[in-house]
C-alpha cells in the first residue's frame, strides 16, 4: 500500500461525499415536479410527452396501480427488444452484417436489460450491430435505471407520508427521471469520455496492421455513450466483451476514475434523497455513513491483499503486489478500487478480472455481492435495501 493508493482512495470518496448533497436536492425537486434549471427547455418536452401518452400528471396512483404500470412497461420494453435482436439482420446501422440474434440469447439478454441485471453472456463487438446497441440495450440501459429510481421514490414517499393512499404516478416519475437526471448527466459524461478517447461513431470496424505484420479488427461503434449509462444506472452490459478493461471503454486514468464515480453517484444521492423528504436530512447522512464504512473497510481489506500480492509470486521476487488480471495502465488501487465499487453497486462494469485477485482480495467482492448491493448499491435497490435492514434492526432492537 502507497500513499499515492491512499490519496486515490480518499480522492473518490471526497468527490462522492461532495456531489451528494446538490445532487440530492436536484433529485428531489425533480421528483417533486419543482422548477429546475432545465425546466425552461425539458418542460415542454415533458408535456409533450403526456399529452401523447395520455397521462395525467396531477393525478397520483395506488401502490398496486403503480407497481402494474411498471411490470406492463417493462412487458412492452421486453418485446421491444426481443424482437430488434431477431430481426437485427435486417436493420440499419449493422455495418459489419452481424446475423440476428439466436432465440435463446434474445431472450436471455432481452429478460437480463430489462432487469438490469448485468448478465451478459456475448460478445458485444461479435454479436451485436449498432442499431440494437443504441435503440435497444442503451435504451433499456437507461428505462432500467430509472425504474430503479423511480421505485426508490415510491418507497421514500411511503415513508414520508403520514397517509400513504399513493405512491406518485409511475408514467411521471419515469420520464422525469429520464428526462431531467439521467439524459443530461449522460449527455456531459459522453462528451467527456469522447473527449478521453472512447469512440462515438456508425462508421465500420477498422483493420489495423500489428507489429508482426498481421491484421487486427478494431472493434468501434457507439461506445461512449452507452459507457456512460452503463456506469451512471449501475448496468454493466459492455459494448465490447472485455468492458472497463478495455482501452475503448476506459481508456485513462481518469475516465477510469470517472466511471467508478458514475457507479456511486446516483445511489448516494439518493439516500439525501430520503432525508430531506422525510423531513430529517441527517437519517439520509446516517444511512450514506453505515453504508461508507462497510465500503471502507471493504476496500481497505481488498486493497491491501493485492498490494501484499501471495507467497508464490513473492518468492518469485515479484513483491509489487498481485498485477495478475489487471490493467497496467489502472495499476492495483484502481483495480481494486474498482472492484469493490462495482460488486457493491451491483454493476456488471470490470476494469480487471476478479478471479485473479488473492484469495483475501476476492473475498470482498463476493461478500458484496452477497450483501445484496446495500452498500450504495445500484441505482434505487441501495437505497431500499438498506432501509430493509433498518426497520429489521428496529423491530428487533424493540424485541429486546
Amino acid at each position: 500500500m502507497t500513499s499515492n493508493g491512499l490519496i486515490q482512495i480518499a480522492l473518490f470518496c471526497l468527490v462522492v461525499l461532495v456531489l451528494t448533497r446538490p445532487l440530492g436536492g436536484y433529485m428531489t425537486r425533480v421528483f417533486a415536479g419543482e422548477r429546475t434549471f432545465l425546466s425552461p427547455v425539458l418542460k415542454p418536452v415533458e408535456t409533450l410527452v403526456y399529452r401523447l401518452g395520455g397521462v395525467d400528471a396531477s393525478r397520483e396512483q395506488h401502490w398496486l396501480t403503480y407497481t402494474i404500470a411498471m411490470l406492463l412497461f417493462h412487458a412492452g420494453g421486453f418485446l421491444l427488444l426481443y424482437a430488434l435482436m431477431r430481426v437485427q439482420d435486417l436493420l440499419p446501422f449493422n455495418p459489419q452484417g452481424m446475423a440476428a440474434v439466436a432465440p435463446d440469447l434474445a431472450f436471455n439478454t432481452a429478460i437480463s436489460f430489462i432487469t438490469n441485471t448485468n448478465w451478459q453472456n456475448y460478445d458485444g463487438e461479435s454479436t451485436m450491430g449498432y442499431l440494437v446497441q443504441m435503440l435497444g440495450l442503451t435504451h433499456q440501459n437507461f428505462l432500467s435505471a430509472a425504474t430503479g429510481i423511480v421505485l426508490g421514490m415510491a418507497l421514500i414517499r411511503g415513508f414520508s407520508r403520514a397517509s400513504a393512499q399513493t405512491v406518485g404516478n409511475f408514467w411521471v416519475d419515469i420520464t422525469r427521471c429520464t428526462l431531467y437526471v439521467l439524459l443530461p448527466i449522460c449527455v456531459v459524461l459522453t462528451l467527456f469520455l469522447v473527449w478521453q478517447g472512447i469512440p462515438q461513431t456508425l462508421g465500420p470496424y477498422v483493420d489495423a496492421a500489428t507489429l508482426e505484420g498481421g491484421k487486427q479488427t478494431l472493434a468501434l461503434g457507439p461506445v461512449a455513450s452507452q459507457e456512460a449509462i452503463k456506469e451512471l444506472g449501475t448496468n454493466g452490459g459492455g459494448f465490447i466483451n472485455a468492458k472497463a478493461a478495455h482501452p475503448f471503454e476506459n481508456p485513462t486514468a481518469l475516465s477510469n476514475f470517472l466511471q467508478m464515480v458514475s457507479i456511486f453517484a446516483l445511489g448516494a444521492a439518493l439516500t439525501n434523497v430520503f432525508g430531506r423528504m422525510v423531513g430529517n436530512e441527517k437519517q439520509g447522512w446516517a444511512i450514506l455513513g453505515a453504508m461508507g464504512v462497510l465500503f471502507v473497510a471493504g476496500v481497505a481489506v481488498t486493497y491491501w491483499a493485492e498490494a501484499a500480492g501471495t507467497p508464490a509470486l513473492n518468492a518469485l521476487g515479484l513483491t509489487g503486489g498481485n498485477m495478475e488480471g489487471k490493467e497496467v495502465r489502472f495499476g492495483i488501487v484502481a483495480s481494486a478500487l474498482f472492484a469493490v465499487i462495482t460488486t457493491a453497486a451491483s454493476c456488471g462494469a470490470v476494469n480487471a478480472m476478479h478471479d485473479s485477485f488473492t484469495a483475501l482480495g476476492g473475498m470482498i467482492p463476493l461478500i458484496n455481492m452477497e450483501l445484496g448491493e446495500i452498500i450504495v448499491g445500484g441505482v434505487g435497490a441501495g437505497l431500499y435495501g438498506m432501509l430493509l435492514f433498518v426497520v429489521i434492526t428496529m423491530f428487533v432492537a424493540g424485541l429486546m
